[in-house]
Protein backbone atom coordinates (compact mmCIF):
# COMPACT_ATOMS: atom_id res chain seq x y z
CA UNK A 1 0.00 0.00 0.00
CA UNK A 2 3.22 2.42 -0.33
CA UNK A 3 0.58 3.97 -2.97
CA UNK A 4 -1.57 5.51 0.05
CA UNK A 5 1.48 5.35 2.76
CA UNK A 6 0.98 9.21 2.32
CA UNK A 7 -2.39 9.76 2.57
CA UNK A 8 -2.66 6.90 5.16
CA UNK A 9 -0.19 9.45 7.33
CA UNK A 10 -2.46 12.38 6.45
CA UNK A 11 -5.51 10.28 7.91
CA UNK A 12 -3.67 8.96 11.35
CA UNK A 13 -2.96 13.02 11.81
CA UNK A 14 -5.87 13.85 11.43
CA UNK A 15 -8.43 15.64 13.99
CA UNK A 16 -11.36 12.29 14.32
CA UNK A 17 -8.45 10.48 15.72
CA UNK A 18 -6.62 13.29 17.95
CA UNK A 19 -7.85 16.50 18.86
CA UNK A 20 -11.76 15.09 18.46
CA UNK A 21 -11.05 12.02 20.04
CA UNK A 22 -11.94 12.52 23.29
CA UNK A 23 -15.98 14.11 21.59
CA UNK A 24 -16.26 11.18 20.01
CA UNK A 25 -15.60 8.73 22.98
CA UNK A 26 -17.86 10.35 25.40
CA UNK A 27 -20.62 10.79 22.59
CA UNK A 28 -20.61 7.09 21.52
CA UNK A 29 -20.50 5.93 24.88
CA UNK A 30 -23.24 8.53 26.14
CA UNK A 31 -21.54 9.76 28.55
CA UNK A 32 -22.04 13.36 27.07
CA UNK A 33 -23.98 14.88 24.11
CA UNK A 34 -27.35 12.56 24.53
CA UNK A 35 -30.27 14.63 23.20
CA UNK A 36 -33.02 16.33 25.93
CA UNK A 37 -35.08 13.63 24.12
CA UNK A 38 -34.60 11.15 20.96
CA UNK A 39 -35.04 11.67 17.66
CA UNK A 40 -38.44 10.88 16.68
CA UNK A 41 -39.70 10.48 12.95
CA UNK A 42 -42.49 12.71 11.59
CA UNK A 43 -44.50 10.32 9.95
CA UNK A 44 -46.69 13.08 8.39
CA UNK A 45 -43.75 12.87 6.29
CA UNK A 46 -44.01 9.44 5.47
CA UNK A 47 -44.95 7.90 2.03
CA UNK A 48 -47.38 5.19 1.41
CA UNK A 49 -43.83 2.54 0.95
CA UNK A 50 -44.03 -0.45 3.08
CA UNK A 51 -40.39 -1.15 2.72
CA UNK A 52 -39.56 2.35 4.36
CA UNK A 53 -42.22 1.93 7.20
CA UNK A 54 -40.89 -1.13 7.83
CA UNK A 55 -36.90 0.10 8.47
CA UNK A 56 -38.46 3.07 9.89
CA UNK A 57 -40.28 1.05 12.79
CA UNK A 58 -36.60 -0.83 13.59
CA UNK A 59 -34.30 1.69 13.44
CA UNK A 60 -35.10 3.60 16.42
CA UNK A 61 -34.85 0.02 17.94
CA UNK A 62 -31.28 -0.40 16.98
CA UNK A 63 -29.92 2.42 17.81
CA UNK A 64 -26.99 3.52 19.98
CA UNK A 65 -25.50 7.00 22.14
CA UNK A 66 -23.92 8.20 18.93
CA UNK A 67 -26.54 7.99 16.86
CA UNK A 68 -29.30 9.69 19.65
CA UNK A 69 -26.84 12.87 19.37
CA UNK A 70 -26.08 12.69 15.39
CA UNK A 71 -29.93 12.27 14.64
CA UNK A 72 -30.79 15.05 16.82
CA UNK A 73 -28.42 17.23 15.25
CA UNK A 74 -29.28 17.75 11.08
CA UNK A 75 -32.65 18.20 10.17
CA UNK A 76 -34.61 15.24 9.58
CA UNK A 77 -31.57 13.10 9.16
CA UNK A 78 -33.14 10.38 10.56
CA UNK A 79 -35.86 10.79 7.82
CA UNK A 80 -33.17 10.67 5.43
CA UNK A 81 -31.13 7.54 6.68
CA UNK A 82 -34.47 5.76 6.70
CA UNK A 83 -34.82 6.83 3.02
CA UNK A 84 -31.89 5.27 1.92
CA UNK A 85 -32.04 2.34 3.43
CA UNK A 86 -35.46 1.29 2.41
CA UNK A 87 -33.73 2.59 -1.50
CA UNK A 88 -30.91 0.39 -0.70
CA UNK A 89 -33.17 -2.83 -0.07
CA UNK A 90 -35.44 -2.55 -2.72
CA UNK A 91 -32.64 -1.97 -5.02
CA UNK A 92 -31.00 -5.07 -4.24
CA UNK A 93 -34.25 -7.20 -4.65
CA UNK A 94 -34.47 -5.77 -8.25
CA UNK A 95 -30.72 -6.81 -8.92
CA UNK A 96 -29.57 -10.51 -9.23
CA UNK A 97 -27.13 -11.99 -6.40
CA UNK A 98 -26.20 -10.77 -3.38
CA UNK A 99 -25.43 -7.58 -2.91
CA UNK A 100 -22.10 -6.23 -0.52
CA UNK A 101 -22.75 -2.61 1.15
CA UNK A 102 -19.52 -0.89 2.67
CA UNK A 103 -21.12 2.00 5.37
CA UNK A 104 -17.83 4.10 6.53
CA UNK A 105 -18.26 6.34 9.58
CA UNK A 106 -21.57 5.50 10.38
CA UNK A 107 -20.52 5.13 14.14
CA UNK A 108 -22.28 2.00 15.63
CA UNK A 109 -23.64 1.35 11.70
CA UNK A 110 -27.68 1.13 12.56
CA UNK A 111 -28.11 1.83 8.87
CA UNK A 112 -26.41 -1.70 7.75
CA UNK A 113 -27.53 -3.55 10.32
CA UNK A 114 -31.28 -3.00 10.09
CA UNK A 115 -30.30 -3.48 6.27
CA UNK A 116 -28.71 -6.64 7.10
CA UNK A 117 -31.90 -7.90 9.36
CA UNK A 118 -34.54 -6.82 6.81
CA UNK A 119 -32.56 -8.12 3.47
CA UNK A 120 -32.90 -11.80 4.63
CA UNK A 121 -29.41 -12.87 3.51
CA UNK A 122 -29.68 -11.04 -0.02
CA UNK A 123 -27.12 -7.66 1.53
CA UNK A 124 -23.94 -8.50 3.34
CA UNK A 125 -23.23 -5.11 5.12
CA UNK A 126 -19.82 -4.09 6.77
CA UNK A 127 -19.55 -1.27 8.81
CA UNK A 128 -16.26 0.58 10.68
CA UNK A 129 -15.43 2.88 13.56
CA UNK A 130 -11.94 3.57 15.25
CA UNK A 131 -14.26 3.64 18.63
CA UNK A 132 -14.46 0.73 20.90
CA UNK A 133 -17.69 2.16 22.31
CA UNK A 134 -19.18 2.33 18.81
CA UNK A 135 -18.47 -1.45 18.33
CA UNK A 136 -19.58 -2.37 21.42
CA UNK A 137 -23.31 -0.74 20.44
CA UNK A 138 -22.60 -2.35 17.30
CA UNK A 139 -23.35 -6.00 19.43
CA UNK A 140 -25.74 -4.81 22.17
CA UNK A 141 -28.46 -6.05 20.42
CA UNK A 142 -26.49 -9.47 19.51
CA UNK A 143 -24.39 -10.61 16.84
CA UNK A 144 -26.79 -9.01 14.00
CA UNK A 145 -27.35 -11.33 11.23
CA UNK A 146 -25.12 -10.39 7.77
CA UNK A 147 -23.54 -7.70 9.15
CA UNK A 148 -20.14 -6.77 10.31
CA UNK A 149 -18.07 -4.30 12.24
CA UNK A 150 -14.50 -3.21 11.37
CA UNK A 151 -12.91 -1.57 14.11
CA UNK A 152 -10.92 0.63 12.90
CA UNK A 153 -10.60 4.09 10.70
CA UNK A 154 -11.80 3.97 7.03
CA UNK A 155 -8.06 4.11 6.03
CA UNK A 156 -6.93 1.47 8.12
CA UNK A 157 -9.10 -0.97 5.81
CA UNK A 158 -6.57 -1.63 3.25
CA UNK A 159 -7.39 -3.81 0.36
CA UNK A 160 -4.05 -5.93 1.93
CA UNK A 161 -6.51 -6.39 5.12
CA UNK A 162 -9.49 -7.26 3.48
CA UNK A 163 -7.20 -10.44 1.73
CA UNK A 164 -5.60 -11.20 4.86
CA UNK A 165 -8.56 -11.09 7.14
CA UNK A 166 -10.54 -14.36 7.28
CA UNK A 167 -13.88 -13.16 8.38
CA UNK A 168 -13.18 -9.87 6.11
CA UNK A 169 -12.22 -11.73 2.96
CA UNK A 170 -16.11 -12.27 2.01
CA UNK A 171 -15.75 -8.59 0.56
CA UNK A 172 -12.68 -8.98 -1.36
CA UNK A 173 -14.36 -8.69 -4.76
CA UNK A 174 -15.46 -5.22 -3.46
CA UNK A 175 -18.68 -3.86 -2.66
CA UNK A 176 -21.94 -2.56 -5.24
CA UNK A 177 -22.64 -0.11 -2.73
CA UNK A 178 -20.50 2.06 -0.47
CA UNK A 179 -21.80 5.10 1.80
CA UNK A 180 -19.56 7.99 3.21
CA UNK A 181 -21.58 9.57 5.99
CA UNK A 182 -20.11 12.69 7.04
CA UNK A 183 -16.71 11.23 7.65
CA UNK A 184 -14.45 12.72 5.22
CA UNK A 185 -14.85 16.47 6.95
CA UNK A 186 -13.53 14.66 9.80
CA UNK A 187 -10.28 14.18 8.46
CA UNK A 188 -9.51 16.90 5.88
CA UNK A 189 -10.55 18.58 2.79
CA UNK A 190 -8.41 16.22 0.10
CA UNK A 191 -11.77 14.67 -0.94
CA UNK A 192 -9.66 13.67 -4.11
CA UNK A 193 -7.17 11.09 -2.03
CA UNK A 194 -9.99 9.92 -0.13
CA UNK A 195 -12.67 9.04 -2.76
CA UNK A 196 -9.48 7.44 -4.87
CA UNK A 197 -8.86 5.15 -1.16
CA UNK A 198 -12.10 4.13 -0.70
CA UNK A 199 -12.80 3.51 -4.60
CA UNK A 200 -10.81 0.71 -4.51
CA UNK A 201 -13.13 -1.31 -2.61
CA UNK A 202 -15.83 -0.15 -5.14
CA UNK A 203 -16.72 -2.48 -7.87
CA UNK A 204 -16.63 -1.00 -10.98
CA UNK A 205 -20.36 -0.70 -11.78
CA UNK A 206 -21.09 0.14 -7.92
CA UNK A 207 -22.52 3.14 -6.47
CA UNK A 208 -20.44 5.74 -4.25
CA UNK A 209 -23.16 7.80 -1.97
CA UNK A 210 -21.78 10.55 0.18
CA UNK A 211 -23.89 12.52 3.30
CA UNK A 212 -21.91 15.75 3.35
CA UNK A 213 -21.56 19.09 5.05
CA UNK A 214 -20.73 21.37 2.44
CA UNK A 215 -19.15 24.99 2.39
CA UNK A 216 -21.05 27.38 0.89
CA UNK A 217 -19.72 30.12 -1.65
CA UNK A 218 -21.25 32.77 0.07
CA UNK A 219 -20.53 32.51 3.65
CA UNK A 220 -23.32 34.61 5.14
CA UNK A 221 -26.22 32.11 3.34
CA UNK A 222 -23.82 29.25 5.24
CA UNK A 223 -24.29 31.00 8.67
CA UNK A 224 -28.29 31.46 7.87
CA UNK A 225 -28.60 28.12 7.01
CA UNK A 226 -27.05 27.02 10.47
CA UNK A 227 -29.29 29.39 12.04
CA UNK A 228 -31.82 28.08 11.09
CA UNK A 229 -30.13 24.23 11.54
CA UNK A 230 -29.45 25.24 15.28
CA UNK A 231 -33.12 27.42 16.06
CA UNK A 232 -35.29 25.48 14.33
CA UNK A 233 -34.47 21.87 14.86
CA UNK A 234 -31.37 21.03 17.35
CA UNK A 235 -32.99 23.61 19.88
CA UNK A 236 -35.76 20.57 20.41
CA UNK A 237 -33.60 18.26 21.23
CA UNK A 238 -30.15 20.24 22.76
CA UNK A 239 -29.63 23.12 25.19
CA UNK A 240 -28.50 26.68 23.87
CA UNK A 241 -25.44 26.24 26.02
CA UNK A 242 -24.67 21.94 24.37
CA UNK A 243 -25.27 23.57 20.93
CA UNK A 244 -22.81 26.22 21.59
CA UNK A 245 -20.48 23.84 23.17
CA UNK A 246 -19.84 21.29 20.38
CA UNK A 247 -19.82 24.87 18.11
CA UNK A 248 -16.64 25.63 19.62
CA UNK A 249 -15.38 22.07 20.21
CA UNK A 250 -16.27 20.25 16.66
CA UNK A 251 -18.20 22.21 14.15
CA UNK A 252 -14.89 24.78 13.91
CA UNK A 253 -12.32 21.87 13.33
CA UNK A 254 -14.87 20.43 11.18
CA UNK A 255 -15.30 23.47 9.16
CA UNK A 256 -11.50 23.78 7.80
CA UNK A 257 -11.90 20.05 6.32
CA UNK A 258 -15.46 21.19 4.08
CA UNK A 259 -15.59 21.47 0.91
CA UNK A 260 -18.16 23.18 -1.53
CA UNK A 261 -20.31 21.61 -3.66
CA UNK A 262 -18.58 22.55 -6.53
CA UNK A 263 -15.35 21.35 -5.43
CA UNK A 264 -16.62 18.08 -4.74
CA UNK A 265 -18.03 17.97 -8.14
CA UNK A 266 -14.79 18.78 -9.93
CA UNK A 267 -13.71 15.99 -7.75
CA UNK A 268 -15.91 13.25 -8.45
CA UNK A 269 -15.91 13.59 -12.26
CA UNK A 270 -12.71 12.74 -12.16
CA UNK A 271 -13.72 9.34 -11.00
CA UNK A 272 -17.71 8.89 -12.06
CA UNK A 273 -19.62 9.68 -15.23
CA UNK A 274 -22.84 10.20 -13.53
CA UNK A 275 -23.21 12.09 -10.49
CA UNK A 276 -26.94 13.10 -8.82
CA UNK A 277 -27.56 15.35 -5.69
CA UNK A 278 -30.71 12.93 -4.01
CA UNK A 279 -31.20 15.26 -0.82
CA UNK A 280 -30.56 18.27 1.07
CA UNK A 281 -31.02 19.76 4.42
CA UNK A 282 -29.69 23.03 4.53
CA UNK A 283 -25.41 22.81 4.65
CA UNK A 284 -26.38 18.95 4.23
CA UNK A 285 -26.46 16.94 0.88
CA UNK A 286 -26.78 13.71 -0.34
CA UNK A 287 -25.05 12.47 -3.61
CA UNK A 288 -24.96 9.43 -5.46
CA UNK A 289 -22.52 8.84 -7.83
CA UNK A 290 -21.48 5.72 -10.44
CA UNK A 291 -19.78 4.68 -13.61
CA UNK A 292 -23.08 2.46 -14.01
CA UNK A 293 -25.47 4.82 -15.62
CA UNK A 294 -28.39 1.75 -15.52
CA UNK A 295 -27.27 1.42 -11.96
CA UNK A 296 -27.88 4.29 -11.20
CA UNK A 297 -30.90 4.88 -12.88
CA UNK A 298 -32.38 1.87 -11.14
CA UNK A 299 -31.01 3.14 -7.60
CA UNK A 300 -33.00 6.55 -7.83
CA UNK A 301 -36.33 4.89 -9.23
CA UNK A 302 -36.10 2.77 -5.76
CA UNK A 303 -35.56 6.05 -3.84
CA UNK A 304 -39.44 7.59 -2.25
CA UNK A 305 -39.49 11.61 -2.07
CA UNK A 306 -37.54 13.42 0.29
CA UNK A 307 -39.08 13.19 3.95
CA UNK A 308 -38.24 17.17 5.06
CA UNK A 309 -39.93 19.91 5.14
CA UNK A 310 -39.25 22.55 2.33
CA UNK A 311 -38.33 25.30 4.39
CA UNK A 312 -35.30 22.96 4.98
CA UNK A 313 -34.27 22.30 1.18
CA UNK A 314 -32.63 24.97 -1.26
CA UNK A 315 -32.54 23.14 -4.46
CA UNK A 316 -34.97 20.80 -6.69
CA UNK A 317 -34.40 17.05 -6.44
CA UNK A 318 -33.14 15.52 -7.61
CA UNK A 319 -30.71 16.90 -10.15
CA UNK A 320 -27.68 16.09 -12.11
CA UNK A 321 -23.78 17.50 -10.67
CA UNK A 322 -22.22 18.01 -13.91
CA UNK A 323 -23.81 17.23 -17.56
CA UNK A 324 -22.50 13.82 -18.45
CA UNK A 325 -20.54 14.82 -21.97
CA UNK A 326 -18.16 16.61 -19.80
CA UNK A 327 -17.29 13.57 -17.26
CA UNK A 328 -14.55 11.84 -17.11
CA UNK A 329 -15.40 7.72 -17.74
CA UNK A 330 -13.20 6.27 -15.47
CA UNK A 331 -13.24 2.80 -13.68
CA UNK A 332 -11.30 0.27 -12.21
CA UNK A 333 -8.28 2.20 -10.87
CA UNK A 334 -7.57 3.80 -14.00
CA UNK A 335 -7.64 7.09 -11.93
CA UNK A 336 -5.31 10.29 -13.08
CA UNK A 337 -3.06 10.88 -10.37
Amino acid sequence: MCEFADFIEECDRAPRLNELSEFFSTTASGEAGMPIRPPELDRRLFPVDMTFRRFSALHPLRQGPFDKHYLSSIPYRLEEECRIGSAILKYARARKGQLQLYTLGTAEGTMARVIGELGNGKIETLSCSPNVENLRSFYAYGVPPHAMFFHGPFHHLTSQRVQEDVELRKFGSGFDIILEDTTFQMYSPNRFDQIRFVSQHLKTNGLFMFVEKFRHEDAEEYRRRERQKDHSFKARFFSASDIRAKEETVLTRMDRNEVTLSEMSETLRRFFGHSFVTWNSGNFYTLVSSNSRENLDLFLSKLSPPAIPAEYVYADLPYRLYPESEARRLSGRSWTL
